[in-house]
This record gives structure tokens, sequence and C-alpha cells, in this order.
């Protein structure tokens, strides 16, 4: 820690730690007059800069702060994206884009969205950008229902779901890529009870 860690002008730095997931690397700092006022705030990084690869700096990670010690804010991971210049990088004029929307709860009852998406090699028919559409959402769900939110989160961040979407949509039409473009956290466990809960309750009272 540097020494902007000491108290200055009544307010302290902390440095701000990615989870354990992502080896609590260091994620920038942040300045409060009360560690309270620290929870909550989000910060937003590239995964090359986490890990020094400037090969992943289109990858962009966005955690929040959920809990604060004496010098140091922990985070959660809330959202996995692509940034807008490499998917604009990715589109060819002549050849398909087929993304899809979905929304997963994962095997610890965490509700997230997942956006994949395939860019072929040519214009593909509609009838093909169906299949690979249909390809793209039973992977991802397949994904959720196997895996906890963090087995998701790295699945997703270490491309492994993009990989499969790949090797299996390539059956129905050549594809120059498969990304992807974004994951994010809905609803936290107690959330989504919480939600199950309100849900039965307005069942219950409409009989």
């Amino acid at each position: 820690m540097s020494e902007k860690s000491t108290t200055i002008e009544g307010k302290r730095w902390y440095t701000v730690l990615a989870p354990e997931q992502f080896d609590r690397a260091e994620l920038g700092e942040t300045v409060a007059e009360e560690p309270n006022q620290v929870v909550g705030r989000t910060i937003e990084t590239t995964q090359g800069e986490m890990e020094g690869d400037q090969g992943q700096n289109n990858n962009k990670l966005t955690f929040k702060i959920n809990d604060v010690g004496s010098d140091a804010a922990y985070t959660e991971f809330i959202k996995y994206e692509l940034t807008r210049d490499y998917l604009r990088s990715l589109v060819r004029r002549g050849a398909s884009k087929v993304a899809a929307n979905v929304t997963l709860l994962t095997t610890d009852d965490y509700r997230v969205q997942m956006q994949p998406v395939a860019l072929t090699t040519q214009k593909a028919d509609r009838s093909q950008e169906q299949a690979i559409r249909s390809v793209m959402v039973d992977i991802v769900e397949n994904a959720a229902e196997e895996r906890s939110f963090e087995q998701l989160v790295d699945s997703v961040v270490e491309g492994r779901v993009s990989s499969a979407i790949y090797g299996e949509a390539k059956e129905i039409y050549p594809l120059r890529r498969v990304e992807v473009q974004k994951l994010t956290l809905e609803a936290r466990p107690a959330e989504v009870a919480a939600e199950e809960e309100a849900s039965v309750d307005v069942d219950e009272s409409a009989e």
C-alpha cells in the first residue's frame, strides 16, 4: 500500500481488490471519509490490465465494492463485456452477425444475462442464422445448468463458452469468430429467493 493509505484531510485511501477468483488483483484506489461510503462503488478495468496481457484489452470487467477492511476494499464481479471498438471491428459487410440474449440461473442460484454473438464468413440465410442461434442458446443454458456463478464467469472470461459454441455452430455455416459480448450479474441468490417468494405470495392471493 502506498503512503496515500494514510488519512489525508479526514479522508482515507483504500486499495480496491478483485475477488479471490481473480487472485485479489489490485484494481486501483478509492478515497472516502467513512468506510461505508466506499461500499457500492464500481470500478472498471480490462482483462489485459489485470493479467498484464495487452492482447486481452478488448475484454472489460466491472467490479462492485461489497466489503471494506482497514485499508482495502473488496469487490464482487458484476459484468464482463467486449469493448465497442472491438465489436465493431468484428462486423464485416456481406457477412452475418448472429446474436442471442439469454437469462440464466447458475447451480448456486445466481441469475445472469449472457449475450453470445457469432460472426459468419459470408452471408448466411435465415434458417442457418436461426440454427446457429439455437446452438448458442443451448450451449449457454447447459453451461449455466452445470456451473456455479464463479465457474460460469471463469468459462466466459477464459473463452471456453465461445470455443464450445464455435465448435458446434461451425458445422451449420462457416464462422469467422464467436464471442460472448456481455455477461451481467442480474440477481444474487438472496434476491432470487426473495423474488420467488414474492411471486408465490402473489399467486396465492390471486386464488
